[in-house]
């Protein structure tokens, strides 16, 4: 028996008519949904922001240079202020960068306290404290000044990273020579001759927690070295420990040394420009490799 054919027809229509139907009904879900939430962002009520990146939370890495004698902290004739302007110009976030006369210890304190506090309550937690990136250095009584505030973070149980210490001079009978045990790493770079002269042997307090990265001594006894912008007082008095000073090879390796310890910089081009050193045992090298900086050095 032969099929009819408008029972074929009806049931295509039916079928038809459904799929309409379920179509019909499915935009309009979404046309609803569309609407609502139009009407929720009109009030305001808009989807929370993702949780900000813990990163963002972490207090700069913090340099403090300290001058010595009793030059400005902002003198830009000296090595320090120099230094600490270059770091400045490739680090303008993420990287405090201060300097500071050798007299005003207390202050830098106050200053890397207020930096470490990012909630604000004027307490430093035990988070805050341990996330501390914190350099010191300095010449001559700026050399000891880096160590004395060293150990008064020592009291407070913050670290430091680095310390380094140019041709250091004891400042009124402070211990300068050995190193507190919160300092991971330290160095010392002195000359042996004239009235001033820097201490040549820093020790660590505890060999266990600092790895003191060497001693190292410059001589400018045949140096031309003349440091022409410099006063002529400490050119003539104090001349090799003026020649340190501004000997740009010394300073070079601190900034080296710095430079290893902080953040990656970032040039206009967006691409990475690396510290000229990544390990204290290239660092080592460098420093043996430089015509100016002659042995005998210690190792510790």
């Amino acid at each position: 028996m032969m099929p009819c054919r408008g029972s074929h027809v009806r049931e295509a229509t039916s079928i038809d008519q459904m799929l309409r139907t379920m179509l019909g009904w499915m935009l309009a879900s979404i046309g609803a949904c569309v609407l609502c939430c139009t009407a929720v962002f009109a009030q305001g009520q808009v989807i929370p922001d993702p949780p900000p990146n813990q990163a963002s939370t972490l207090p700069p890495a913090i340099v403090m240079g300290f001058v010595g004698g009793f030059i400005a902290h902002d003198n830009p004739v000296h090595s320090e202020v120099q230094l600490a302007a270059r770091l400045r110009k490739d680090y303008p976030g993420g990287v405090n960068v201060e300097t500071f006369e050798n007299s005003h210890g207390k202050r830098a304190h106050r200053k890397i306290r207020e930096l470490l506090d990012t909630n604000h309550d004027g307490m430093l937690t035990a988070e805050e404290k341990q996330n501390a990136r914190i350099i010191l250095y300095g010449h001559s009584w700026g050399g000891s000044a880096s160590v004395n505030l060293a150990r008064a973070l020592k009291r407070d149980g913050i670290p430091v990273l680095l310390t380094l210490q140019v041709d250091s001079v004891a400042m009124f009978w402070r211990n300068d020579t050995t190193i507190p045990a919160n300092v991971a790493q330290a160095i010392n770079f002195y000359q042996p001759h004239g009235l001033l002269r820097g201490h040549h042997d820093i020790r660590a307090a505890d060999t266990a927690r600092t790895h003191i990265i060497g001693n190292f001594r410059v001589d400018y006894q045949t140096s031309s070295l003349s440091c022409a912008e410099y006063p002529w007082y400490d050119r003539v008095f104090v001349k090799p420990h003026t020649q340190i000073e501004c000997d740009p090879v010394v300073w070079g390796q601190v900034e080296s040394l710095i430079r290893a310890n902080l953040p990656p910089v970032f040039d206009s081009g967006k691409s990475i420009l690396l510290p000229a050193s990544r390990s204290a045992g290239k660092t080592r090298q460098n420093i043996r490799n430089r015509s100016g900086l002659a042995g005998p050095s210690t190792w510790h």
